[in-house]
C-alpha cells in the first residue's frame, strides 16, 4: 500500500513539473512574440479600429480649402500669384487667433505677389508657414556606442520666403512601415538648432493668442506623438478659399479660430492613410487632429515593449495553465472573457494615456486554449482506443464498436434485472493433464482452447464474463439488448464443442493428451451490472439462472452441450437435440429436465463448421 501511495504522490509531483515546464515555455513563446512585435500589422489594424473612434471635432479649428471649386474659379494651382495668399489674410483680418499656411512657399516666384504676402503676414502678425525638412538615412551610434541605421537623418530644412515675418513650423508627414499615419515628429534638432512642427507651432501660437496654458505631450521612445485622431476624413468645416476671397463668407465666422489653410483636391496629391478611415486624409486635415489631440490633452504613449510582452505573456500563461485544468464547459467562458477583458482593458487604459497592444493577450491566449483543447481530446481520444482496446478482450468488438459510437455506456457501481442466456464451458480432463505435462505445454493448451471459446463467443455477439481457472462463462443480451440472443448462445456451445473436436488430433499428436469440453447453457431472468467498490469492481451476473447453468456445465459430458427445457423451447425449431430427461443439481431441491444438443440446421451448421474449420 505504501508502494502505491508512494508512485502516485510520484506522478502527482511529475504531472505539477510537467506543467511547470509547459507553463514557463508558454510564457517565454508569448513574451517573445509580444515583444517583437511578431504580428504588428494585424495589431496595429486592431489598435486602429478600438482606438482610433471619433469623438468630435473642435470648431475652433476651421479649414479654408483649396478645392476643385478654387480650382476652377482661380484656376490651375501652379499659376497663382502668391499674392492670394496675402489676400486671403487680409480678407480675415484680425478675427481668427492663427493663420496657418499649410502650403509651400519656397523660393521667389514674382517680386510682387511674394511682397504683398510678405506685407499681409507683417500686418497680421499671426501666420504661421510651412516649412520642410530633407531626410536621409545615415549610420549613427546610440548613447552606448551602438552602431544603427537612422532613416530619419536631418539633411537640410527648407525655409518659406516668410520666414523672417511669421512663425515657421516642417509640414512633413510621418508614415509607419504600412503607410499609415498614426504619429506625429513635433520636434528635431539640426546643427544644434531645434525646430517644432506646423501643428505644434500652430497650437503654440493659438495657446499665446487666447491665454491659455500648453499641455505637454507624452511622447514615445522615437519622440513622437501618438495621434489621437478626433475625426475622420471632411468632418472638420472646410470653406473654399474662393468663397473668402469674393467675399461670399463673413470672416467674422473665424473669430478667434484656429484657421488652416491647405490643399483639399486629390489633384494637389497631399492625401495620407490614416487610422480611422478607409479614405485617406488631406495633410491640413491631419495637421488639424494633430492640434486637436494637443488642445485636448489627448496622446496617449505606447507601453514599454517589455512591460507589454511580459503583461501578454503573463496573462496567456495563466489561460494555459487554468485551462489545462479545467474542463471544456469552464475553460471556453475563461477564454472568452479574458479576449473581452483585455480588449475592453485596452480601450480604458488608451483613453487613460497609455496605448497597449491589444493583439498578444488574446491571440496567444486563444492559440494557447486551443493547444490545450487539441490535447485534451488527442488524450481522450488515446484513453478511449485503450479502453476500447481492454473492453474487446472482454465483450463481442461490434458491440464494442457501437459502445464507441453511441458513447451511451456508463461504467457505475449497480445492477439491473434482465433476460438473458448464460453459457458455462470447462474442459475435461485438465487437472490430470497438468500434472503430467511441461507448464509451457499446459499454458499452451488451455490459451489454445480459450482462445476458441473467446472468438466462439464473440463472434455471435457474447459477452465474456470471465475465465475461471481452465472454464469460461459468457452472457448473452447483456450489457446491451442483442436479437435472438437464446439462439446465440447455442450456437456458440456448438461452435466450441465443434471447434474442440477438430483441434483435439493436434494436442494429441503434439503432447500425446487430449481434451474436450463440456457445455452448459440455460436462459432467464438475472442481475446483470457492476459489483464491487468504487476502484475495482466486475462485469457479471448472478442469479438462479446462473447458477442452474454453471450447473448444467458440470454434469455435460466430454464433448456435450446440455440445455435446458426453457433454451430448448426457444430455439427447438432450428436444432436437433436428444431429451436427458429431469436430473438433479446440486443445490437445488427440484431437478430440471436436460437436452443433450446434437446438431443446428443446415444453415447454422454450415456457418458453425466454417467457423471451427477457421
Amino acid at each position: 500500500m505504501s508502494i502505491f501511495l508512494n508512485g502516485g504522490t510520484a506522478l502527482k509531483k511529475n504531472s505539477k513539473a510537467v506543467t511547470a515546464i509547459e507553463a514557463a515555455l508558454m510564457f517565454v513563446l508569448a513574451f517573445l512574440i509580444s515583444f517583437y512585435d511578431v504580428f504588428y500589422s494585424f495589431d496595429s489594424l486592431l489598435r486602429d479600429k478600438l482606438y482610433q473612434q471619433p469623438r468630435g471635432i473642435n470648431n475652433k479649428i476651421k479649414i479654408i480649402a483649396i478645392d476643385d471649386k478654387t480650382l476652377q474659379d482661380i484656376g490651375p494651382f501652379g499659376t497663382w500669384s502668391r499674392s492670394v495668399y496675402g489676400d486671403v489674410i487680409d480678407k480675415l483680418g484680425e478675427y481668427p487667433a492663427v493663420i496657418a499656411l499649410d502650403i509651400m512657399v519656397f523660393g521667389n516666384m514674382d517680386e510682387e505677389g511674394d511682397e504683398a504676402l510678405r506685407e499681409a503676414c507683417i500686418k497680421s502678425g499671426r501666420v504661421v508657414a510651412g516649412s520642410y525638412i530633407n531626410y536621409n538615412t545615415a549610420y549613427k551610434n546610440d548613447e552606448n556606442g551602438k552602431p544603427f541605421i537612422d532613416h530619419f537623418n536631418v539633411e537640410s530644412i527648407e525655409q518659406p520666403i516668410i520666414a523672417d515675418c511669421s512663425r515657421t513650423g516642417f509640414v512633413n508627414a510621418s508614415a509607419d512601415e504600412d503607410g499609415i499615419v498614426r504619429s506625429a515628429i513635433l520636434s528635431e534638432t539640426a546643427d544644434g538648432e531645434a525646430y517644432r512642427s506646423f501643428a505644434a507651432q500652430t497650437y503654440s501660437a493659438y495657446c499665446e493668442a487666447v491665454g491659455i496654458e500648453e499641455n505637454i505631450p507624452s511622447l514615445d521612445s522615437r519622440n513622437r506623438m501618438w495621434i489621437s485622431y478626433a475625426g475622420r476624413p471632411y468632418d472638420y468645416e472646410h470653406i473654399p478659399l474662393s468663397s473668402i476671397l469674393d467675399g461670399s463668407v463673413d470672416p467674422r465666422i473665424f473669430t478667434d479660430c484656429i484657421v488652416l489653410v491647405g490643399a483639399y483636391a486629390s489633384g494637389l496629391q497631399d492625401q495620407f492613410s490614416v487610422p480611422n478611415s478607409a479614405d485617406q486624409m488631406y495633410g491640413v486635415e491631419i495637421h488639424a487632429n494633430i492640434i486637436q489631440a494637443l488642445l485636448d490633452g489627448k496622446c496617449p504613449v505606447p507601453a514599454g515593449r517589455t512591460v507589454a510582452a511580459l503583461l501578454a505573456a503573463a496573462i496567456s500563461c495563466c489561460v494555459y495553465v487554468l485551462s489545462r485544468k479545467l474542463k471544456l464547459k469552464f475553460s471556453t467562458p475563461l477564454v472568452i472573457f479574458v479576449t473581452a477583458g483585455c480588449i475592453a482593458a485596452g480601450v480604458v487604459i488608451n483613453n487613460a494615456g497609455t496605448t497597449f497592444p491589444v493583439l498578444y493577450a488574446p491571440l496567444c491566449s486563444v492559440a494557447f486554449y486551443l493547444a490545450n483543447l487539441i490535447r485534451k481530446y488527442a488524450e481522450e481520444a488515446a484513453e478511449k482506443r485503450k479502453i476500447t482496446a481492454a473492453f474487446k478482450k472482454y465483450v463481442a468488438p461490434q458491440v464494442v464498436e457501437e459502445i464507441a459510437k453511441t458513447g451511451n455506456y456508463h461504467i457505475k457501481l449497480g445492477g439491473e434485472n434482465r433476460d438473458i442466456a448464460v453459457l458455462f464451458v470447462d474442459i475435461r480432463g485438465f487437472t490430470p493433464m497438468s500434472e503430467s505435462l511441461e507448464p509451457e505445454q499446459v499454458v499452451d493448451i488451455l490459451n489454445s482452447y480459450l482462445n476458441l471459446t473467446t472468438n466462439a463467443i464473440f463472434s455471435n455477439g457474447g459477452t465474456l464474463d470471465k475465465f475461471i481457472g481452465d472454464a469460461t462463462m459468457a452472457v448473452f443480451n447483456a450489457p446491451f439488448d442483442l436479437d435472438d440472443y437464446v439462439y446465440r448462445a447455442v450456437k456458440t456451445a456448438w461452435a466450441i464443442v465443434s471447434g474442440g473436436n477438430a483441434i483435439e488430433s493436434k494436442f494429441l499428436e503434439k503432447y500425446g493428451r487430449s481434451v474436450a469440453f463440456g457445455v452448459g447453457v440455460n436462459c432467464g431472468p438475472a442481475v446483470v451490472g457492476n459489483i464491487g467498490c468504487d476502484f475495482r469492481m466486475d462485469y457479471t451476473a448472478i442469479g438462479d439462472t446462473v447458477n442452474t447453468a454453471a450447473r448444467l456445465e458440470s454434469n455435460a459430458k466430454r464433448g456435450q452441450v446440455l440445455i435446458s427445457e426453457k433454451v430448448y423451447e426457444q430455439v427447438k425449431d432450428r436444432v436437433t437435440a436428444e431429451p436427458i430427461g429431469e436430473i438433479p443439481l446440486k443445490g437445488k431441491s427440484k431437478g430440471v429436465f436436460v437436452y443433450s444438443l446434437t446438431g443446428l440446421n443446415e444453415e447454422s451448421e454450415e456457418k458453425t463448421e466454417e467457423f471451427a474449420n477457421e
